[in-house]
C-alpha cells in the first residue's frame, strides 16, 4: 500500500460522539473526507441533521443520532443502529466532552454534583462508549480513539476536574489498547487550546480581542490556536491503517504548548 492511500478510509464505518458541532463536527467530516461512512451523535439533532448533510454532500452515509454519550443503552443502542444501517462498526471516536455548565472549577471549591458531572461526561462516557465500541468490533476488529485535553498534562489551575478527568482517560486509553489488542487499537488525541464556543463559554473570550489576549498569556510557541480541523487530521490519522502499528498512546496536538 502506497503510504498516501494508508491515510484512506474507504470501505470503513464510524461513529463519532459529540459531533454535532466543533470539534466533533470536524472529526465527523474529516472522517468522511478520507472515505468513511459516518454516524454522528450528540443531543441536539438538528445540529446532527446539518453534519450528516454536509458528510453526504461528500458521497458518503451519514446516520444521525441524537444520543446522551452518558447513558450505556443509549450508547448501545447507537452502535446496534449503526450496524443496523451502515453495515458494521470499525471505528469509534469517543469525543463528547467538555465542562458540563460552562464554569471552571478549582477542585477543593467544586460541589460535589458538578464534580459527578465532570466525570460522568468526560471519563465515565468515554469507558462506556469504548466498551459499546470493543463489543461490535470483537470479530472483525477496529480503532477507538478518545478525545483528551492538553489539559491531562500538569496542574490545571481552576480546572481541576476537567484536567483530572482527561488525565483518567489517558490512563483509560492505555489500559484497554493491552486489553483489547492486537485486534482492536485504542488511542487518545489530546487538543490544546481550540476556541469553539464551549472553550469561549469556559474561558470567557467571546471576542477576538480577548481569544488574542489569552493566546498571549498561555504561549502557544506556533502562535496560534488550534482549528478542529487541526484535531481531525490527528483522528484521520489514529484511525487510519496508517497508525496500524501505533496503539495505547496519546497525541498532543497543542502548538507545542
Amino acid at each position: 500500500m502506497a503510504i498516501l492511500d494508508s491515510f484512506r478510509l474507504d470501505g470503513q464505518v464510524a461513529v463519532v460522539t459529540g459531533a454535532g458541532k466543533g470539534i466533533g463536527r470536524a472529526i465527523a467530516i474529516g472522517l468522511a473526507e478520507a472515505g468513511a461512512d459516518v454516524a454522528v451523535a450528540s443531543r441536539t439533532q438538528g445540529d446532527l441533521d446539518s453534519v450528516a448533510g454536509e458528510i453526504r454532500a461528500l458521497g458518503r452515509r451519514a446516520l444521525p443520532l441524537a444520543t446522551d454519550a452518558t447513558d450505556m443503552s443509549a450508547l448501545e443502542l447507537l452502535a446496534e443502529r449503526t450496524v443496523a444501517e451502515l453495515g458494521k462498526l470499525t471505528i469509534w471516536v469517543n469525543n463528547a466532552g467538555g465542562i458540563p455548565d460552562g464554569t471552571p472549577r478549582y477542585l477543593t471549591r467544586t460541589p460535589e454534583a458538578n464534580f459527578d458531572a465532570q466525570i460522568s461526561l468526560n471519563l465515565k462516557a468515554v469507558w462506556m462508549g469504548s466498551v459499546v465500541a470493543a463489543r461490535h468490533m470483537a470479530e472483525q476488529g477496529g480503532a477507538i480513539v478518545n478525545i483528551s485535553s492538553r489539559s491531562a498534562f500538569g496542574p490545571q489551575v481552576k480546572n481541576g476536574p476537567y484536567g483530572a478527568a482527561k488525565a483518567a482517560v489517558n490512563s483509560l486509553t492505555s489500559t484497554l489498547s493491552v486489553e483489547l489488542a492486537p485486534k482492536i487499537r485504542v488511542n487518545a488525541v489530546a487538543p490544546g487550546p481550540v476556541p469553539t464556543e464551549n472553550f469561549d463559554d469556559c474561558m470567557g473570550t467571546d471576542t477576538e480581542e480577548k481569544r488574542a489576549k489569552l493566546l498571549e498569556l498561555i504561549g502557544v510557541p506556533m502562535g496560534r490556536y488550534g482549528t478542529p480541523e487541526d484535531i481531525a487530521a490527528a483522528v484521520v490519522y489514529m484511525a487510519s491503517p496508517a497508525a496500524s502499528w501505533v496503539t495505547g498512546q496519546c497525541l498532543y496536538v497543542t502548538g507545542g504548548r
